[in-house]
């Protein structure tokens, strides 16, 4: 089987080699996403959500491993999958964002921990009563 992506769009930020672990409310630099014009379109009322879901590619993420070392266990061994490195298997990342405006195929966001000119696969808005869980919980912290 194979399956093929294209990005729709770059992401912005101000991080050119390393980006933190978490996104940090209060970061300064700009933090945006631009829009290929041949999906103009699909921006069409996005405005009327308070955040999204962005899907990119890791691709500057380094060799796979199906171990990581989490920082929020200490940087105790678990599996890639109970992780959130971006040491994936298929180099899909996932942020989820507040939309601080929308100009022309620029979307204005909050702080996203992704390096700059990332490629983006797709956005998805973020609808509380679908993607809140209250009962989900976060795993074993130290």
């Amino acid at each position: 089987m194979k399956i093929e992506f294209h990005p729709i769009g770059i992401i912005h930020t101000p991080y050119e080699e390393t980006a933190p672990f978490r996104p940090d409310p209060e970061a300064d630099g700009d933090f945006s996403i631009s829009i290929r014009e041949e999906y103009r379109d699909a921006l069409y009322r996005l405005d009327e959500f308070t955040h999204i879901i962005v899907l990119f590619y890791f691709d500057r993420s380094l060799k796979t491993n199906l171990f990581a070392h989490p920082p929020r266990l200490g940087g105790e061994k678990t599996g890639l999958f109970a992780s959130r490195s971006p040491n994936r298997i298929n180099k899909i990342g996932l942020d989820i964002v507040r939309i601080n405006g929308i100009e022309d195929l620029l979307i204005r966001t909050s702080p996203m921990d992704i390096l700059n000119n990332t490629p983006l696969l797709d956005i998805k808005p973020y609808i509380p009563d679908l993607d809140c869980h209250p009962s989900a919980t976060k795993g074993h912290t130290p």
